[in-house]
């Protein structure tokens, strides 16, 4: 019996003295947990907020025909046809081109500011017993052209309705362009049966000028499939030109600076094919 004892003791003095404690079992796998996370970290990659995009630009062309307006002419109404053409070197930079052509609609372009500034003028200077023939002048842009980079820095999704997801992308753009402008001026036509119902609004051609002009532009693009995306666009061009000479029998030797501003919505196609996208989870 005495010896059974003993052999007993024995054994949990060898078992208390060769075994490992709880706290240091705890210790050694909180280190190699650490290690393992430490590695995992160093070897991830910086990921951007937004995943898995819908739609990749990298490497494709992009056709835009557009329909636009320029609500800053306040003589005549402008409304501009063209389109935007592109190549995307990543997802975030572009070189594109865009061209737009409004063609002249003659009188039927002008806004009723124009008869309005004609008839407080002459019966201004019917009053004062003036005889200056008062002229305002206004110019239509024909034709504008741009070439430069598109910057995308910003893309998202927008939840619509719980459901349906609808990727889209914001960008910037600058370059450097020309405007072909028609200038006219308008005068009031003395022949004119006004009581009648006459216009006596007359509009008279005069030269022609082409603009070197610097654009800025933003606009956002809507994916709507892997190929199309709604695009809404607003550039405006700057030009230094002569003030307005409302006087024909004076010259003007000042300038001043001029911007015409487009907003314009579109239809944009992209090819080739879209490339497989990679997920990341």
């Amino acid at each position: 019996m005495q010896f059974i004892l003993r052999s007993a003791l024995f054994g949990l003095l060898i078992a208390s003295i060769g075994a490992p404690t709880s706290a240091a079992l705890a210790a050694d796998g909180d280190g190699a947990a650490d290690a393992a996370l430490s590695e995992f970290r160093a070897e991830r990659e910086q990921r951007t907020a937004v995943e898995n995009r819908f739609f990749l630009k990298k490497e494709r062309f992009e056709i835009s025909p557009v329909f636009g307006y320029v609500p800053n002419n306040p003589f005549a109404r402008r409304y501009v046809g063209g389109a935007v053409i592109g190549y995307h070197i990543d997802e975030i930079l572009a070189a594109s081109v865009s061209i737009g052509y409004a063609p002249d609609g003659g009188e039927g372009d002008l806004k009723p500011l124009v008869p309005v500034l004609l008839d407080r003028a002459r019966n201004a200077q019917t009053g004062a017993g003036s005889s200056d023939a008062f002229q305002q002048p206004l110019d239509k842009i024909v034709l504008s052209f741009s070439a430069g980079i598109s910057w995308a820095p910003i893309y998202g999704k927008i939840n619509l309705v719980g459901e349906t997801v609808l990727n889209f992308d914001f960008y910037t753009f600058v370059g450097v362009g020309m405007v072909s402008k028609q200038n006219f001026v308008a005068t009031y036509d003395e022949n004119a049966n006004v009581e009648a119902g006459e216009d006596f609004v007359k509009l008279q051609a005069e030269d022609n000028e082409v603009r070197l002009a610097p654009a800025i532009g933003i606009g956002q693009n809507y994916f709507l499939n892997q190929t199309m995306a709604l695009k809404l666009d607003a550039r405006a061009f700057f030009w230094v030109d002569d003030v307005p000479n409302y006087d024909a029998s004076a010259a003007t030797e000042n300038k001043r600076l001029y911007n015409n501003f487009t907003a314009s919505v579109g239809l944009a196609l992209f090819f080739p094919k879209m490339k497989p996208r990679l997920y990341e989870f």
